[in-house]
């Protein structure tokens, strides 16, 4: 069997915590590991480490293939150079698995951003599935609803078993809370989970019969001479979910329901639901002071947040901003984030802090033409031999020993130690030592932008 992992995605609904540079897949919500290591790890209790793709934005490449690194030597990744929601993506990455593998394989389809705990019981729903799969069916996983919930798309079955599942009749939208009610009564519902599984073959005819756009497109490019995606071609791929594509439009869909616990962890309530709660029905993480509060979820992540009296309330504190909702309103978060996004706020864009594979730096303060950092590079790491058009900056030494190449000369700063990197002038920061390494970074220029990097060298492959 193979496995691709959907790590696209901006999880607007989890803002101001999950970013569109940062989103919620790359943290570590209810673990020490993130979402995405611990979808990695679900998959490989049933296939090889090689095994598994992961397909995601160019934009997070580099933080995806820094958390797999963690777990494996083994990571295969394709980055999307825009996006294009799901079916130009399943697309590609089933292609790429058929043409490196020498037979017709199962492959199962997971997004990167799910919580699973029982991996015994994940398994033996998708033994059922493959059985399916190898009938020629395309399988989809559906929960069994518990409660009339809206924010899901739903599944209906038509009742009548399969050999280890059910036909599908027909996907519909997230309801209305009336209509979720319905569903529910009725007992033919699925939630629809977003896991398919189905071999090879199946999905790429599906494709071509279906969707003949993707198809063709997919075709032009050939994994063979390269991995990258070519922007010319993908950027002609239309914007379309895979349940618009290919599962809505299939008469080879069954569902199988999934046997484990699963929380597709898309809300601040869903957070709140997985969460250990006190005897008040609270949930506190960070430094959080609170006097009489019930059924509520406060999340602090640098400063102090004291609440009184509040009940059925969310509240997540940033460096940067804060989230205050009724619980039941947490879908409505991603209005605010589309918001922001209308009006060019980075606000949903980045996180003060941004992690990157040699540590993260810390936007301490910007304004018209500077924006001032701290860097934090941790120890045997270094930043790529790069050169800037528009800016200049000036490095100094807060603790540890930095390693400067400049040009042509090579620099050994100690704290308090400083060094001006003209404009276009070729530099890297390195940390060879054996304690992590901070600086202060003072950028100065009319254009300050993160793209405005011009990479020479790059032990994380980012050339």
């Amino acid at each position: 069997m193979y496995g691709i992992i959907l790590a696209g995605g901006s999880g607007s609904r989890l803002w101001p915590l999950s970013r569109e540079l940062y989103p919620k897949q790359l943290l570590n919500l209810i673990s020490d590991k993130s979402l995405l290591q611990s979808t990695f790890e679900r998959l490989t209790y049933f296939m090889p480490q090689e095994n598994i793709l992961s397909i995601t934005n160019v934009k997070h490449a580099s933080n995806v293939k820094m958390q797999l690194s963690e777990l494996s030597s083994h990571i295969n990744l394709l980055s999307e150079p825009v996006s294009k929601n799901t079916a130009p993506a399943i697309a590609l990455a089933v292609k790429y698995i058929a043409e490196k593998s020498d037979y017709d394989p199962v492959i199962i389809v997971v997004p990167s951003d799910h919580l699973v705990n029982d991996k015994e019981k994940f398994l033996q729903t998708v033994k059922k599935g493959e059985i399916l799969a190898q009938q020629g069916y395309i399988v989809t996983f559906g929960i069994k609803p518990s409660y009339p919930e809206t924010g899901y798309g739903y599944i209906n079955t038509d009742g009548k078993l399969l050999s280890s599942g059910y036909k599908v009749k027909e996907f519909v939208e997230k309801p209305d809370a009336e209509t979720a009610e319905k569903y529910l009564q009725k007992g033919t519902y699925f939630w629809n989970s977003g896991i398919f599984m189905f071999k090879a073959s199946i999905m790429l005819s599906e494709y071509k019969n279906l969707t003949p756009e993707i198809y063709n497109i997919s075709n032009e490019i050939d994994f063979e001479k390269s991995p990258d995606i070519p922007f010319v071609s993908f950027d002609k791929m239309p914007n379309i979910s895979v349940d618009y594509a290919i599962m809505e439009k299939s008469s080879k869909i069954a569902l199988v329901e999934l046997e484990s616990d699963w929380n597709d962890l898309g809300s601040w309530q869903s957070i709140y639901d997985v969460s250990k709660k006190d005897s008040e029905g609270n949930v506190f993480a960070g430094h959080v002071i609170d006097e009489g509060s019930k059924n509520s979820f406060i999340y602090s992540s640098s400063k102090l947040v004291a609440t009184i009296g509040l009940e059925d309330t969310i509240i997540v504190e940033t460096e940067d901003a804060i989230l205050a909702c009724k619980k039941d309103r947490t879908q409505d978060v991603k209005q605010i984030y589309e918001t922001l996004k209308k009006q060019n706020d980075d606000t949903h864009l980045i996180h003060k802090t941004v992690y990157r594979p040699w540590g993260f730096y810390t936007v301490i303060a910007q304004g018209k033409g500077f924006i001032t950092k701290i860097i934090h590079v941790n120890k045997g790491q270094k930043l790529s031999v790069q050169s800037h058009n528009y800016r200049s900056e000036h490095w100094v030494v807060l603790s540890g020993k930095a390693f400067v190449k400049l040009d042509n000369k090579e620099l050994t700063l100690n704290p308090g130690h400083s060094v001006d990197i003209p404009v276009k002038a070729i530099h890297s920061l390195q940390n060879p030592f054996e304690d992590d390494l901070e600086i202060i970074e003072v950028q100065k220029g009319d254009i300050l932008l993160e793209d405005d990097i011009i990479r020479y060298e790059d032990m994380y492959g980012r050339v």
